[in-house]
């Protein structure tokens, strides 16, 4: 049995563990696959650890093997995300993907997925709102209302539709298992012994004790932070000093007239963002664009990145190890270990970001970890 999980661990926190833990109770000898954003996400805000501390929390507490989501899928949409994340676990074999939801209704949620991968009325109704200026998550929401009578406004079941709707694209062999998430995945307050990510994050940033809501394998990983803030001053002078702001992927519609109108005035990444935000773009699109910016992943290079073009492994146990030797002559792309064991326009973008990650620290810990995206090896648990 092959158990399949996509994250990001942005830090790994005591809701990661207890999911984790379900699904050692529920499948007690099964092997569980990690696939995991890098050191940069969803939301367009650089991982608060990098990739390699992540990988081995995640090995130390029972994973079998850590894939990495490349930045090119890793940085898009929940759409391009869940794409590439479903095409990984389905090349590995996976049998189920477990993910949290704050309905734990995994029936409804595959009813919801199949009205929007196979109704032609359900892309009608959503192509209608989009053009009345709505941000896409929220025509999404709206045309399944407007089909289904029912809302879907929590982020864990709205994302857990996105993994079943590629599920069904695919047409892929995975099976969607839910587990029940109670806590507020946006909220910015520490409460409980399990709460959100974006809350210790929010809570590092300002100095605050994390040490009841992560493991304390965690804590001791929780040095040479990076935030999003940090890296403002790079993303102003590139801004400033970039005519063609268009180029750059998610850059639309104008929007990079707002940019430069306030970027000098902006004092950090929130403030340049509450002033450019419109209704058209929720604040984790403007996030992203911002990123794209920073890294100059234009809209061109993203044209050559339409499906997962390697398997890049980041760590294993034994029986990781074992499992990769198992379905190596069946999986359609090349598995790779290291950087320089495969030439690809991917892996350039993966080192070009880590430069970029990586230009906040100080120089010693800058070139360790720039080196290590093409020296190192999987780490072995």
């Amino acid at each position: 049995m092959i158990v399949g999980i996509i994250c990001e661990y942005n830090p790994f926190h005591n809701g990661h563990l207890y999911h984790l833990e379900q699904i050692k109770k529920r499948f007690p000898d099964a092997k569980i696959i990690l696939v995991m954003s890098g050191n940069f996400t969803e939301r367009g805000v650089p991982s608060i650890i990098d990739k390699w501390k992540k990988t081995e929390i995640a090995l130390s507490f029972g994973v079998d093997l850590v894939v990495e989501l490349p930045y090119v899928f890793a940085t898009q949409s929940a759409d391009t995300f869940a794409q590439a994340s479903i095409e990984l676990l389905s090349e590995l074999k996976v049998n189920y993907l477990v993910f949290g939801s704050e309905s734990n209704n995994v029936e409804q949620l595959t009813e919801f997925a199949k009205i929007q991968v196979f109704s032609k009325d359900y892309d009608k109704r959503v192509k209608e709102y989009l053009k009345e200026g709505i941000n896409y998550p929220s025509a999404l929401a709206k045309a399944l209302y407007d089909f289904t009578g029912k809302k879907i406004t929590k982020p864990n079941d709205t994302l857990g539709i996105t993994y079943i709707r590629e599920i069904l694209k695919q047409e892929s062999k995975i099976v969607p298992i839910t587990i029940k998430r109670n806590n507020d995945y946006n909220s910015l307050e520490l409460n409980d012994s399990i709460t959100s990510a974006s809350s210790i994050r929010y809570a590092l940033e300002h100095g605050e004790n994390v040490a009841p809501y992560v493991p304390k394998e965690t804590l001791k990983y929780l040095t040479s932070l990076h935030f999003s803030n940090d890296y403002f001053p790079y993303l102003k002078y590139k801004i400033m000093t970039e005519p063609h702001l268009e180029q750059y992927l998610t850059v639309d519609e104008g929007i990079e007239n707002r940019i430069t109108k306030y970027i000098l005035e902006s004092k950090d990444i929130n403030d340049l963002i509450l002033k450019v935000k419109t209704k058209r773009y929720t604040y984790n699109k403007l996030n992203r664009m911002f990123l794209h910016i920073l890294t100059s992943f234009s809209k061109e290079e993203k044209e050559q990145f339409n499906h997962i073009a390697y398997i890049r492994i980041l760590g294993f146990s034994n029986v990781g190890r074992n499992h990769l030797k198992k379905i190596k002559d069946q999986v359609n792309v090349p598995i790779i270990s290291n950087y320089s064991s495969l030439k690809h326009p991917m892996l350039d973008l993966e080192l070009r970001s880590t430069c970029v990650y990586a230009c906040t620290l100080n120089e010693k810990e800058k070139i360790k970890l720039i080196e290590a995206e093409y020296k190192n090896i999987p780490i072995i648990f």
